[in-house]
């Protein structure tokens, strides 16, 4: 593995392997912070979302869905991810949800994408992401969109992933999701010569994010692009 420098706190990006390193920094994981918002919100989404009726017809597979999600992030297990995708048999899992269309299958399209990118299958990941509609929601919606970048820089598509992440921040627009995004964004700039548009988005953590953890830190990476 290259050496790495750090710069007040701040990771100076080896120059000969910048984006080997992005890939790899990005490979097979999903933010656990994200992916327990996601979860969270996405079980209140569920459970409010429909009558009495359609909800009693829905609810038991995708809460043993969601069960198995649960032990896999929690445990790191692969199996669990395996069954959340597939079910066990008696319930459905989120692949068959899916398919049913309507709130429960735009869910489980979400849950799919997740276990996908658990899996290291990161193509299968991005499909399932990519169909996820979380409209204008203000908490699913950016993290799903930070989610699905991950996938993407993990695929060495970093054009895109940067500008997910940048959309995901507009987003969010707080402390929490906000910078984390943009220093994503910056740091995948940065591995392609692009340092004065990284430069924009630490400045603007810098202007509007200064209740934020990286509000500490962000003077280093200003610092290591100007």
């Amino acid at each position: 593995m290259a050496d790495t420098k750090t710069t007040n706190g701040a990771p100076a990006a080896n120059e000969h392997s910048k984006n080997e390193a992005l890939v790899l920094k990005y490979k097979n994981v999903i933010i656990i912070a994200v992916v327990a918002l996601i979860v969270l919100v996405c079980a209140g989404v569920f459970y409010n979302s429909y009558s009495n009726d359609k909800f009693n017809s829905a609810s038991t597979e995708m809460a043993k869905a969601q069960e198995f999600f649960g032990n896999a992030v929690m445990n790191g297990d692969s199996l669990s991810f395996q069954k959340a995708l597939d079910g066990d048999g008696a319930n459905a899992g989120f692949l068959a949800l899916a398919e049913e269309g309507g709130k429960v299958g735009n869910l489980a399209n979400l849950y799919a994408g997740l276990c996908y990118a658990h899996l290291g299958k990161m193509q299968e990941a991005a499909d399932y992401l990519e169909k996820y509609d979380a409209a204008d929601d203000a908490m699913v919606s950016p993290a799903a969109l930070g989610a699905l970048a991950d996938v993407k820089a993990s695929m060495n598509q970093l054009d895109e992933a940067a500008q997910l992440f940048v959309k995901a921040a507009e987003k969010a627009d707080n402390n929490t999701l906000s910078p984390k995004f943009l220093i994503k964004a910056g740091e995948i700039l940065e591995s392609q010569g692009k340092k004065d548009e990284a430069l924009k988005l630490y400045e603007q953590i810098k202007a509007k994010y200064l209740n934020s953890i990286e509000y500490n830190t962000i003077d280093a990476y200003i610092e290591r692009v100007k």
